[in-house]
């Protein structure tokens, strides 16, 4: 994978005593997560769920024909960037002006924030990345006057001719950002187009504060969402407040993404819209909270093989001080805690370069900084200190951002490459 870069002991579980070498090289190291060459905890990546889960979602937005911009905000992976932006990818989305230069300098020349850009110095960057880069496209999302008399300020106080590309959000009730009635989104899309320092380029939303993994419940709480973002877009449009050039329509999509499909292909209006669907955790799936999603998705789609898990958090069994009470070597710094605790996946003995399936009944209780408890009944088998154990994760994105580097192995646990991330 592109762009290549350096891994050296200053990176948590690169080995101490090796020598430093390039992602591109890590194959010719010919080390093995199996063959304990790497210190624990260890996350790693599947290439082989990685390319899949890659073409699967590109190809998913192919056939509904929409366009795709993934979250950035999942890996912030310059490397997974670029495998996204060649696999088709119209193009990345963000949530910070950091996030976008770095994505910048991987090669997206379309980006959504689906964020408010407010603050100045923000302001400054995206300018500063506008100028620097004439091909760039950049979209941000507003949802109220407030928000745009701040960047009217920015405009005066640098005398700035700048006008910004903006989305309206809309929002739900007594959930995050975006415009809470028609009414709202139409003033402010009056207000955009009077404006000097923006200019409207359509609407946005985000579904994925409505889900309750419940089909009955969910199905017709986006279909809600959908109506009303159509109904905004039409009256917006009625007004002559869209440009006169395939508006954007854009939402989420990492966990109910086939439910506002139908918004993203402009379903009831009258003209062409770009439909832009943001999933980022797609990239490597996850085992627990998505994966539960999924399978809903699958149903309402009638599919299966759909995404599959490509990332795991190795550890090795460094106590077993009681009956029924493993401790591991893997903590909150190295791994997803958010939503639910890790799950036990595969089991590899010590001495053993052969990995299986966890027994069912094996569970992470608790963690703390540095140590995973796993709770087990003696009856049925014991893990002994020097086991190697593969955790998996609920909700991707924040076990990302506990490491600087993560190899990514084939299905024998060779490391074959890397990632990097920048957050």
């Amino acid at each position: 994978m592109q762009p290549d870069f350096l891994i050296d002991a200053r990176s948590k579980s690169y080995p101490l005593a090796a020598a430093p070498t390039q992602a591109s090289a890590l194959a010719a190291r010919g080390w093995n997560v199996l063959r304990d060459d790497l210190p624990y905890p260890l996350a790693v990546i599947r290439q082989s769920a990685l390319a899949h889960n890659a073409r699967w979602m590109q190809d998913y937005a192919a056939r509904r024909q929409i366009q795709f911009a993934p979250h950035g905000k999942t890996t912030m992976s310059p490397q997974l960037f670029d495998l996204q932006l060649k696999g088709g990818a119209w193009g990345l989305t963000f949530a910070t002006i950091f996030q976008l230069a770095v994505g910048v300098e991987a090669g997206a020349r379309r980006a959504i924030i689906a964020n408010q850009v407010v603050a100045p110095a923000d302001l400054d960057g995206l300018d500063a990345l506008l100028s620097q880069h004439a091909d760039l496209r950049v979209w941000f999302l507003v949802d109220s006057i407030s928000q745009l008399r701040c960047i009217e300020d920015w405009s005066r106080a640098r005398n700035s001719a700048r006008r910004f590309d903006v989305l309206i959000e809309v929002g739900i009730p007594g959930q995050r950002t975006g415009v809470r009635s028609q009414e709202d989104a139409l003033a402010l899309a009056q207000a955009i187009h009077a404006s000097g320092s923006a200019q409207l380029g359509g609407i946005e939303c985000y579904e994925g504060g409505l889900t309750q993994c419940d089909s009955a419940h969910d199905i017709p709480a986006v279909a809600e969402l959908v109506r009303r973002v159509v109904e905004i877009a039409k009256a917006c449009d009625a007004l002559g407040l869209l440009p006169e050039e395939a508006p954007i329509l854009s939402a989420g999509g990492s966990a109910i993404f086939d439910l506002v499909v139908p918004l993203l292909q402009g379903a009831g209006l009258s003209r062409a819209f770009t439909g832009v669907l943001r999933s980022g955790c797609y990239i490597t799936h996850d085992h627990g909270n998505y994966r539960r999603l999924l399978k809903l998705v699958e149903q309402r789609e009638g599919v299966a093989d759909s995404l599959q898990a490509a990332l795991e958090v190795w550890a090795m069994v460094q106590s077993v001080p009681e009956p029924g009470l493993a401790l591991l070597t893997c903590g909150r710094r190295d791994i997803s805690y958010d939503l639910e605790m890790p799950s036990v996946q595969r089991h590899a003995p010590r001495g053993s370069q052969a990995a299986q399936p966890a027994p069912a009944g094996w569970t992470i209780s608790a963690l703390n900084d540095q140590h995973a408890y796993l709770r087990f009944d003696p009856a049925q088998g014991a893990p002994a200190v020097g086991d190697r154990i593969a955790l998996g994760i609920s909700h991707p994105c924040t076990t990302f951002d506990k490491w600087r580097w993560i190899p990514v192995v084939d299905d024998a646990w060779n490391l074959v490459d890397a990632i990097e991330t920048r957050f």
